[in-house]
């Protein structure tokens, strides 16, 4: 006990001193090893190396440098227009196609903020000259960008298999039902609050020519979500072949990417990767040696011996989340509590598969939450907006993700059909 409560009052005096998370991580670590495991700080190098061991972790790298190339090109721009050609008979007709938009390139880049800003550079142009509302827009398009954390291939659900020992391809395939969900309502809401803008007349000319010019960039969904559902890829593999897919058609399709350019891609894709790897090896590290000494078992009985609801359970747990959302990044609060909760959330009958749906729900919600919400730290500098316009902004969007995360737990089958097959 008197240790536990050393390793609390370590944490809290780190956080204290604003110290980084893989500061921090290293710290509990190196105290983990003297107090509970083997008593040497060279264990935490070779549990680091075992965690670190596993072919998943390639396909982080490969969908963010898959993200990136895309992000350079212009596949958003020309899937936007396949889907804005589409929807131009709905009212709102442009929002809804900047929501699709953001669902199907999530479909390809797996991160939030390549979604948001690959779309939004080219929606919000678009929709402000169409007098769509200011902060209709912003919210839109930082709520449609959240999508791609939740609509797979989603690189926190790649961190969360990782660190849970969870199929990736199972976590891949439940988030589809609740993605869909999250579009449909946003989409939904679209049109609603625009609906006394006039819509416009389809355009057969004017989708045959988008869509002729965007068949490259449409397949790519098309290809890499094929791949993984029947099984054909794993998710390794389905990042090599989304990267070499959209470098073919980028590079020498559309030719809106050098070769030349491509080294500062890697570059960029390098200096993510450098931030993120560190904090990945430890805190694998570090659950290696909690794991051995039995930590979450001991946190199962601690919780069971106080909550007998797996009800109150889940509340809690989700009221816990969305703090979290407000104060870390995704990765960082999915590293930290994802090994604890994910054991605490079998034992009241959550398997770990919709307990990471549920998890990553939340923190979607996250993004757009201050004082942390990324979409938002993002969006102020990519369209020179205030930071209390953009929460204002993304407060209806936030219900209704509430909502859609009330859902998916009250019917759970939303996740898992397609990872059964069934209801």
């Amino acid at each position: 006990m008197t240790s536990a409560l050393l390793l609390l009052a370590l944490v809290i005096l780190l956080l204290v001193l604003r110290q980084p998370l893989l500061v921090t991580l290293l710290a509990v670590a190196a105290f983990v090893q003297f107090t509970w495991g083997r008593g040497q700080l060279d264990y935490i190098i070779e549990d680091m190396w075992v965690g670190l061991d596993k072919e998943v972790i390639l396909s982080i790298p490969l969908f963010i440098l898959c993200g990136n190339v895309m992000t350079k090109g212009t596949t958003a721009k020309r899937l936007v227009r396949i889907l804005a050609s589409l929807t131009r008979p709905l009212p709102g007709g442009m929002a809804v196609a900047c929501i699709l938009s953001c669902a199907i390139f999530a479909a390809i880049s797996g991160s939030s903020i390549v979604t948001m800003l690959a779309v939004g550079t080219v929606m919000y142009p678009a929709m402000r000259a169409a007098n769509y509302d200011l902060k209709f827009t912003l919210g839109a398009i930082m709520s449609g960008g959240t999508l791609g954390i939740i609509i797979p291939p989603s690189i926190p659900m790649i961190i969360y298999g990782l660190v849970t020992e969870t199929s990736v391809t199972e976590l891949f395939a439940a988030g589809f039902g609740p993605g869909l969900l999250i579009t449909f309502v946003l989409s939904a809401y679209a049109i609603w609050f625009n609906r006394h803008m006039k819509p416009e007349p389809f355009d057969g000319a004017e989708f045959r020519t988008a869509f002729k010019e965007g068949i490259w960039a449409a397949m790519m969904p098309v290809i890499l979500l094929g791949g993984i559902y029947s099984g054909y890829f794993t998710a390794t593999e389905a990042a090599a072949v989304a990267l070499a897919y959209a470098m073919l058609v980028e590079i020498f399709i559309h030719r809106e990417l050098k070769l030349k350019d491509f080294y500062g891609v890697v570059l960029e894709t390098s200096k993510l990767g450098g931030s993120l790897f560190p904090v990945l090896a430890v805190a694998l590290s570090l659950n290696i040696v909690l794991t051995e000494h039995r930590v979450p078992a001991a946190m199962v009985q601690f919780m069971q011996g106080y909550i007998d609801s797996p009800l109150m359970f889940m509340l809690l747990v989700n009221a816990l989340l969305l703090v979290v959302g407000c104060l870390m990044t995704t990765g960082e609060a999915i590293l930290v509590l994802a090994p604890l909760l994910a054991p605490v959330a079998e034992a009241y009958g959550y398997n770990k598969v919709i307990f990471g749906l549920i998890m990553i729900l939340n923190l979607e919600i996250g993004y757009l939450t201050p004082p942390v919400g990324l979409n938002l730290l993002v969006a102020m500098s990519a369209f020179k907006q205030s930071f209390g316009t953009l929460v204002r902004a993304a407060i209806p969007f936030i219900v209704l993700m509430l909502i859609c995360l009330a859902i998916v737990i009250w019917q759970p089958w939303i996740g898992m059909y397609f990872v059964n097959g069934k209801f």
